[in-house]
């Protein structure tokens, strides 16, 4: 078993991909860059409520959106994948807080979540290992070109991560930070 979890930080996931247009992502809950609000974590002091968001300033001909949560500095090589919402309308241009609940009722008529890496389809709340660097929690919103990718609630968050790849016209992200 490792004594340390020393590493190099991961590098920002979205820079990695094909560049697109970008748009505007705010949240009344996280602010951009700061620590995420304990009431969104998976922690002690955590209650995994997902956090407010909304959107605008995407392309005009967005068909849907599709929304996700990732963790690139989780220990191990892929990251952590903490929500995937997808079969947002294009009329949809925002979440309200605690919209990741699992019974999916805080979703938009539509809409869908996928299982994440922790197995629940719905909002899973930060949680870095205690001791940890701090992690950066990537809420993405993806503008596309068709309102249905052909995925369904079976399909993976990475390869819905991958088929996003192949649709997104716009992306908006907004990071938040955890650490314990």
């Amino acid at each position: 078993m490792p004594t340390s979890l020393t590493r190099p930080v991961a590098p920002e996931p979205y820079a990695l991909l094909p560049p697109v247009p970008t748009f505007t992502l705010t949240s009344t809950d996280w602010v951009h860059g700061a620590p995420v609000p304990d009431v969104h974590t998976n922690t002690d002091a955590g209650q995994n409520v997902s956090p407010q968001l909304s959107w605008s300033g995407f392309p005009e001909h967005t068909a849907g959106f599709a929304v996700s949560v990732f963790d690139p500095d989780a220990p191990g090589v892929a990251g952590w994948w903490h929500w995937t919402v997808l079969g947002l309308g294009p009329d949809v241009t925002s979440l309200e807080t605690g919209a990741g609940r699992p019974d999916g009722s805080g979703l938009p008529s539509g809409a869908f979540h996928l299982r994440g890496d922790d197995g629940v389809a719905g909002y899973v709340g930060c949680a870095p290992p205690p001791g940890d660097q701090v992690h950066r929690y990537y809420v993405a919103v993806h503008a596309l070109d068709t309102a249905d990718l052909g995925l369904t609630r079976d399909t993976l968050p990475g390869a819905a991560s991958c088929a996003l790849v192949f649709h997104t016209v716009a992306r908006a992200v907004l990071m938040g930070t955890c650490q314990r």
